[in-house]
């Protein structure tokens, strides 16, 4: 059965694949329809995640790979009644990085960038993005 996932720079070698949290474990959503995918990763870009891409892939080969890394999966049916939407929140850090950023590079910017900042410039710069809302 062919199913759509969310991918993360596919085709790289840095590429992930979109999941959830459900309690304490990571559940991958395994959509029948392409279009119900698209929608999910549009409100995904809606809350500012990186944009993901749309893949067609084997269900079976998806649940040999949440079986072999511990993920959970969830097939989303086709024209059902599930409204799925993405959660509230994001998680901090991802296992994988924005394309074009290694996990060293990625971390040692945002490391330097934490510790150039003091508290009085993040207020002022918040109280900028503020006055963009």
């Amino acid at each position: 059965m062919r199913v759509f996932v969310l991918l993360f720079n596919a085709g790289t070698d840095n590429e992930g694949i979109h999941s959830i949290r459900v309690g304490d474990r990571n559940t991958i959503m395994m959509f029948e329809s392409e279009d119900d995918a698209t929608r999910f990763a549009l409100m995904l870009e809606a809350q500012d995640f990186p944009t993901p891409t749309v893949e067609g892939m084997d269900a079976e080969d998806i649940k040999e790979f949440c079986e072999s890394a511990g993920f959970g999966w969830e097939l989303v049916p086709e024209n059902s009644n599930i409204v799925v939407t993405p959660p509230e929140q994001n998680v901090e850090e991802t296992d994988w990085k924005p394309e074009g950023q290694t996990q060293n590079n990625y971390d040692n910017s945002s490391q330097s960038e934490e510790q150039e900042m003091s508290a009085s410039e993040l207020d002022s710069f918040r109280r900028r993005l503020e006055g963009l809302l």
